[in-house]
């Protein structure tokens, strides 16, 4: 067992792995959750990153330099959380230290980095403060206050930021409703109106569905 120096535990998992999974079976959900992994492992070495484990459809990595771990989170929501007929990525990350046992990583930090992925929304990015102090001024990227936060078995409120590209606007990603995959507009399978939302879907199995039932689908109004 031991006690390692300050470093970047990050969480990244898969939104709405579980939709997925009822909306187009165990098979291609196992197979997207793998493809995940896998274009995880082929970006660590870029930033001397380390697989932890897997825990279902998430990820746990370390870094031992914040700013590589903000980079990493950005790259992979970028490179994998767009990509149509796939679930939207979130990604979670805070630094401190830790105690490692048997290729594991336990403590306060792990647990915190847990609590701030569980936080972020698809597509997002998030942080704690102490990641932020960490990283410093990462050329090209901007940390937008993302509120106070309080966490379960967290003692204080947490200072939680968004990370961005500098400039970036948020624009939303199209969203199929009923298995929360990204859809490219282009090449959708077809669009639904509901109560004056517009719906865009990635299979005509979703167009069903939602058609039958559109209101445990649509967003409240």
């Amino acid at each position: 067992m031991t006690e390692d120096r300050t470093q970047t535990f990050l969480f990244a998992d898969l939104a709405g792995f579980t939709a997925v999974t009822e909306a187009h079976g165990d098979e291609e959900a196992a197979q997207l959750a793998s493809d995940f992994f896998e274009r995880v492992r082929e970006l660590l070495p870029e930033y001397e990153g380390e697989e932890i484990k897997t825990i279902g459809d998430a990820v746990l990595l370390r870094c031992e330099d914040a700013t590589a771990a903000v980079e990493l989170g950005l790259r992979l929501v970028e490179e994998i959380g767009t990509k149509p007929q796939s679930p939207v990525l979130r990604v979670g990350m805070h630094t401190g230290s830790a105690v490692e046992r048997g290729g594991d990583w336990f403590g306060a930090t792990v647990n915190l980095a847990a609590r701030v992925s569980a936080l972020a929304g698809g597509q997002e990015v998030l942080l704690t403060e102490a990641t932020r102090d960490a990283a410093g001024k990462p050329a090209g990227i901007e940390f937008r206050h993302h509120g106070l936060q309080h966490f379960k078995h967290v003692n204080q409120r947490v200072e939680v930021y968004r990370a961005a590209r500098e400039g970036e606007m948020s624009e939303g990603l199209l969203i199929d409703p009923v298995c929360q995959m990204a859809v490219d507009s282009g090449q959708s399978a077809g669009t639904l109106r509901y109560e004056g939302v517009e719906y865009h879907f990635c299979s005509l199995d979703c167009i069903r569905a939602f058609a039958a039932a559109p209101a445990d689908y649509a967003a409240p109004g």
